[in-house]
């Protein structure tokens, strides 16, 4: 059993190993404050045939961690995991799947199971860092190690690893993850921060992170197990040879084939004709012949990009693809739109609900509600595909998230805007960066829908082709130029600053120089791309749709609530029963009533019945109540619902009234005025003092109060 540990960032960080689970290949019991998280890593013994790398990677939270039962039916945890935890694998997977060695086709997964939770420590960049230590002790090559940070501003300063209640005051929330030369991965949200802070935030937290990668090679040191003797795979360079004479001329048609779908058919024609002229040669080794043949295409593809200047589609590094967007392309939504760049297409739709419609998602260390959701779809058709409908896959997941990052900002409270928002973006095509152009058109959509968001919000995507001293920084960057590149660099934000980025980076690094072009050339970008968003909608629409839920609030007092709920809540479901199409939302605390409906009507009926069951009696106000028992001493009367007073016999008339069924008995109208209510509630009546009065005045007051 070994163990190292390091005070950091104001707790106690540990990573352990050889006490439990030993018989996964490597495995990390790693601590920071009270937060624990063990992850195992385990490799198949005998290779996969496949030409890709089968690494798996799962995190999971239990719930017992926090001390809490879990709220489903079955009361386990869900086995295909919670936003959170998905979008937390994403982010283990992401920084390490580049560091296995070329050719490593042995399946290999990683587990991170949180197993203790600090509600003031969020058990991500621990399980990313102990994710790296476990392969870091294990047998399997791995060109590690790597760590993770979170890193915050508060009050102009940066916080490495702040507390969760913290974070509450920073303006940004950002995970980097580094090795010794470089940083390797970035991942978070802003609220509006320009680009050179964003910079310096990356580049100190890069600085934190030095300590966590001392302690895992101090680590490998007394505990790592010899790396297997693994070799890449051997390069047959007479086959590699023939490859590239055979495919040359057709790969210079193919990397400057504007347009995907031809250039995907022309790509697939060349290897095809490449396979004839290699005969038998190229029989059971298809796998090898494709890889040099790809290898060989990004190779032309890059020399194209550094020497010329010159992008597949003809575009130079800082040009963007034609933009066009329409709105309120659906009649019957809230807000919609249609946004194109290039070949990427994004139908995004923005509805509005009530607040009781919010998300409410159940997690080991909190219960959170948003009022504010972004979901993201990517069909197989988008990229001429064929496969069944599932549900949402991590990519999906992990794409939505960051657009939902980039908007929140911008998106006003519920107490400024009193609706729950759900925008949907299904991706129509998809050629580079659908996330990004989902920012774009789920900004306009919500202005369509008459959400008063604060700013526009524009996203673009980057790249980066490096060659020794030579760097191309791309604009707008396309799938292939993604896949053959060295960085895909996100960012989305106002006119202000930087609201979300996503960083991955697929060399040893880059310097803070070409991290400061990247992101000026993103500005410069974002500025363009805003424009033409205003171009087709300045700003948020005055009146939201038609077909929108219309909003009335009506102010009780809180001690009312309860008579409006009804036991068991009868009351309320007897209101929502009888006006039909209406959703009412109650805030207990300030009395606050919000009726929600398509249907005006409706709506205003509700708001009548909500007014009748919790009004209050007034001293000097008329009602026409109606009697409901005589008594010798007088009669009671309810003036409204569920409320009644008591007209004493000497009220009853100007004149002395011997019986009291002289002059009113049950289930007769009266018109009343509240003479007194007591301390104890009680309401005293008087017809007599409503004798001069008339019903019309009555009826009066009823039409003023509902015009207010």
């Amino acid at each position: 059993m070994h163990k190292v540990e390091k005070e950091f960032a104001g707790r106690k960080f540990s990573l352990e190993t050889g006490k439990v689970a030993k018989q996964a290949h490597g495995a990390i019991w790693a601590t920071y404050g009270d937060t624990v998280v063990l992850v195992t890593v385990v490799a198949s013994e005998e290779a996969k045939d496949v030409d890709f790398l089968p690494l798996s990677v799962e995190y999971q939270e239990m719930y017992y961690a926090a001390g809490r039962i879990p709220g489903s039916y079955f009361r386990r945890e869900v086995g295909k995991g919670s936003e959170k935890e998905i979008i937390t694998a994403r982010l283990i997977d992401r920084p390490i799947r580049p560091l296995f060695p070329k050719g490593w086709c042995y399946e290999t997964q990683i587990i991170a199971t949180v197993l203790s939770l600090d509600p003031e420590v969020d058990p991500d960049v621990v399980a990313i860092t102990a994710a790296s230590a476990a392969l870091e002790v294990s047998h399997i090559p791995f060109e590690g190690p790597i760590a993770a940070v979170r890193v915050g501003r508060i009050n102009g300063e940066f916080v490495v690893n702040p507390p969760a209640s913290f974070l509450k005051q920073s303006d940004m929330n950002l995970v980097v993850v580094g090795s010794e030369e470089a940083i390797v991965m970035v991942e978070g949200m802003a609220n509006e921060v320009p680009e050179e802070i964003v910079q310096e935030a990356i580049f100190f937290a890069h600085e934190q992170i030095k300590p966590l990668l001392a302690l895992q090679k101090e680590l490998k040191e007394k505990a790592g197990k010899p790396k297997i003797a693994f070799e890449e795979p051997a390069v047959d360079e007479e086959l590699k040879k023939k490859v590239r004479e055979l495919a040359e001329e057709g790969l210079k048609e193919v990397i400057t084939t504007a347009q995907k779908v031809a250039r995907n058919k022309r790509r697939k024609e060349v290897f095809k004709k490449v396979l004839e002229a290699l005969g038998e040669e190229a029989v059971g080794r298809e796998a090898e012949v494709r890889e040099y043949f790809e290898e060989f295409e990004k190779e032309l593809l890059r020399a194209m990009l550094i020497k010329e200047n010159r992008r597949i589609d003809g575009r130079g590094p800082e040009d963007i693809r034609p933009i066009w967007a329409e709105v309120s392309v659906l009649p019957r939504t809230h807000g919609s739109v249609i946004f194109t760049r290039g070949e990427t297409q994004v139908l995004t739709v923005a509805t509005l609900g009530s607040p009781e419609e919010e998300q409410r998602i159940d997690m080991p260390g909190e219960e959170v509600f948003k009022h504010f959701i972004l979901h993201y779809n990517f069909p197989p058709f988008c990229v001429g595909e064929v496969k069944p409908l599932r549900g949402p896959s991590r990519r999906e997941i992990g794409h939505g998230m960051l657009a939902e990052r980039a908007l929140t900002p911008v998106v006003p409270s519920e107490d400024e805007f009193p609706y729950t928002i759900r925008v949907v973006s299904d991706v129509l095509e998809s050629n580079g960066s659908s996330s990004m152009a989902t920012v774009c058109g789920a900004t306009l959509s919500l202005m369509d829908a008459g959400v008063p968001i604060k700013a526009m919000v524009a996203g673009i995507a980057m790249g980066l082709i490096k060659e020794d001293d030579q760097v191309v920084i791309l604009t707008d960057i396309l799938g292939d130029e993604d896949r053959m590149g060295d960085m895909d660099f996100k960012v989305a934000g106002t006119e202000k600053g930087v609201t979300a980025l996503q960083m991955d980076i697929k060399i040893t690094g880059i310097t803070q120089d070409i991290m400061s072009r990247a992101l000026a050339q993103a500005k410069k970008a974002r500025f363009f791309i805003l424009e033409k968003m205003r171009e087709v909608l300045p700003e948020p629409r005055e009146k939201l749709s038609a077909y929108a839920p219309k909003v009335l609030t009506v102010t009780i007092n809180p001690e009312k609530v309860r008579d409006l709920i009804g036991p068991g809540g009868k009351t309320i479901k007897g209101i929502i029963s009888a006006c039909g199409d209406v959703k009412i939302d109650v805030d207990d605390k300030t009395g606050v009533v919000r009726i929600y409906s398509s249907s005006s009507e409706a709506a205003e009926k509700a708001a009548k019945m909500v007014k009748e069951v919790t009004q209050e009696a007034e001293v000097g106000k008329l009602y026409l109540g109606k009697v409901t028992r005589v008594a010798d001493f007088g009669a009671f009367v309810e003036i409204f619902p569920g409320t009644e007073g008591l007209v004493h016999i000497s009220q009853l008339d100007n004149r002395r009234v011997k019986n009291v069924t002289d002059i009113l008995k049950e289930g007769d109208e009266v018109l009343v005025k509240v003479i007194d209510i007591d301390k104890m509630g009680r309401i005293k009546l008087s017809r007599k003092a409503a004798l001069s009065e008339s019903i019309k005045e009555v009826e009066a007051t009823e039409e003023n109060k509902e015009q207010e």
